[in-house]
């Protein structure tokens, strides 16, 4: 096969790996990495930074052996390269060494994009690890992994388990690892709430589920709690989003609708339209415009807009709690 051929190989000459999630990217160079050294276990591997891909550089490390040993250079962050190393890589990629496997790391963005459509046009191989910022991103991720550890998972159990952990990819991977591990036969939400109850009642899901319910007391505890414990702030104003967000949809959906077509059009899993259901009472149209804006001045307050973004939080909580009582 030519060299400069698409492959779907981890031991094609080059490599590129287009996307911002850190767990997919470094999974895609794991993957090359094993590949190489299940066909030469002596193969030497270099994991550079763009500062120490300087000119001249990529050149040394490909040069011919006497050894002729199998070599992995693995170079992140591919846009940020200079000007004069991008030359140096297009130029590679016009003639790869044979036994060598590169693997460029790219953002995807604007920055560096001319370095990504070369190695598209020289045939690399791609691999897309996208940023999963939606909620049913994470949902299929789950579920992807479940599969791939030949283990089965209900519905409402994936489900559970994104809103105990929420949105650290490396964190849910090793749950759903120690789940197959440790449980034998079906994963069900019974055996997620056995694990991770204590971690969930800790996270902002369950201070917006006490928010959206108007049970202001119990909110601003586990909001207490879940600082105290380290739960990223970013994380605890997106639960509280969520959790609004999700009624005003529910609110504006068809009446009489049923809950497996609405699941379908609102991207939620059936049992969570129920739960939502019966969280909405109270509320109104006024009241979620409300309580969204709540949110986000507290959520500009937690990125550095405010001197006390604990604070801007509990004025959140009790602003959903208030909201969620105006009808």
């Amino acid at each position: 096969m030519p060299r400069n051929s698409t492959t779907d190989s981890p031991l094609a000459p080059v490599t590129i790996v287009v996307g911002q999630e850190d767990l997919l990217l470094d999974r895609a160079v794991r993957e090359v990495v094993v590949a190489a050294r299940a066909a030469d276990a002596d193969t030497d591997v270099r994991d550079l930074t763009p500062e120490a891909v300087q000119p001249g550089t990529l050149a040394e490390l490909t040069s011919p052996s006497l050894f002729a040993e199998r070599k992995v250079v693995v170079v992140r962050n591919a846009q940020d390269l200079s000007a004069d190393t991008i030359k140096d890589v297009k130029a590679y990629l016009a003639a790869p060494v044979e036994e060598i496997t590169l693997v460029l790391l790219h953002a995807g963005g604007a920055k560096g994009k001319g370095l990504l459509d070369a190695a598209r046009k020289a045939g690399a191989r791609e691999v897309a690890c996208p940023k999963m910022t939606k909620p049913a991103d994470r949902l299929a991720f789950v579920r992807g992994e479940f599969r791939t550890l030949g283990r089965s998972a209900t519905p409402e159990a994936c489900q559970a388990l994104v809103d105990a952990l929420g949105s650290d990819l490396r964190e849910l991977a090793s749950a759903c690892a120690q789940l197959a591990a440790d449980v034998e036969g079906a994963i069900d939400v019974a055996v997620v709430a056995r694990y991770y109850t204590g971690r969930a009642e800790a996270t902002g899901f369950e201070v917006a589920d006490l928010a959206v319910t108007g049970r202001t007391a119990e909110a601003l505890e586990r909001l207490r709690w879940a600082i105290a414990v380290g739960q990223p702030l970013p994380g605890i104003t997106f639960a509280l989003a969520s959790g609004v967000r999700a009624i005003g949809k529910l609110a504006s959906a068809p009446r009489g609708a049923r809950p497996a077509d609405l699941a379908r059009d609102l991207g939620m899993p059936p049992w969570k339209i129920d739960r939502v259901r019966q969280q909405m009472r109270g509320w109104s149209g006024d009241g979620v415009s409300t309580a969204l804006r709540a949110v986000a001045e507290a959520d500009a307050a937690v990125k550095g807009g405010g001197a006390d973004p604990a604070y801007a939080l509990e004025k959140a909580v009790v602003s959903i709690a208030r909201a969620s009582r105006a009808r």
